[in-house]
């Protein structure tokens, strides 16, 4: 079972989707409990996003957050992406694709200290 911090919600849509994506993996029976953890980040290109930690079958999360942002007609942020290089950094890198349905409208790319109890910035974005 994998997990991760780095994917959200549009603001305002957190708690019904995160409903939703629990409800709709429990009908399922998919390997899937997702759950707001009091975070929002702020992007310049793509607006606030409340963000969410997941703990599942990683291709379930995927496939559920896109149906969501189609059923409720919001952006999401799909993250897990790892960087392909492995070099030891002071930073720890996480790369997500925002998304409206199945259109990917952009890329963040994330970072947080490797040391302490931070949470996730937004380090780069760009628009496609």
């Amino acid at each position: 079972m994998q997990d991760s911090e780095t994917f959200g919600i549009e603001k305002d849509h957190g708690e019904e989707v995160v409903k939703w994506l629990n409800e709709k993996a429990k009908s399922q029976n998919m390997k899937l409990e997702a759950r707001l953890y009091g975070y929002t980040i702020s992007t310049k290109n793509f607006g606030d996003f409340e963000m969410f930690s997941w703990i599942g079958e990683v291709q379930n999360a995927r496939k559920l957050i896109i149906k969501a942002s189609k059923r409720f007609k919001v952006k999401v942020i799909e993250g897990g992406y790892k960087p392909k290089e492995k070099l030891f950094k002071m930073k720890k890198l996480d790369f997500a694709k925002v998304k409206k349905g199945e259109k990917t409208i952009g890329l963040v790319e994330f970072a947080v200290s490797r040391f302490g109890n931070k949470q996730w910035e937004v380090q780069n974005e760009e628009r496609h």
